[in-house]
């Protein structure tokens, strides 16, 4: 199994999420084995220790660590989530290994 984080945006319906939506979704994921963590992301800073930062991604809003067999496994773990289903947009990601 590899290891993947889903990146939610913040350009669906807002709102249109709920917390019975949420909870169902990680049960899913739960069930699978597939949860490994994950949380809001509030405000923060961007640094760089020479030169100006580009600006923080202010579009995302959160994240889930997942395992999955392959990407496609992992793309198929979006389905349910309520940022997906209220049309926004969810990155699936690659965490290599070192």
């Amino acid at each position: 199994m590899k290891d993947y984080i889903l990146l939610m945006h913040d350009d669906g319906r807002q709102g249109a999420e709920t917390d019975a939506q949420w909870e169902a979704y990680f049960d899913a994921l739960h069930a699978r084995g597939a949860f490994q963590g994950g949380s809001a992301i509030g405000n923060g800073v961007s640094m760089r220790k020479e030169g100006v930062p580009r600006p923080p991604c202010l579009h995302l809003t959160g994240y889930i660590r997942v395992t999955a067999a392959d990407l496609e496994s992992a793309r198929e773990l979006v389905v349910g989530n309520p940022v997906y289903e209220a049309g926004g947009t969810v990155e699936v990601r690659d965490l290599p290994e070192d």
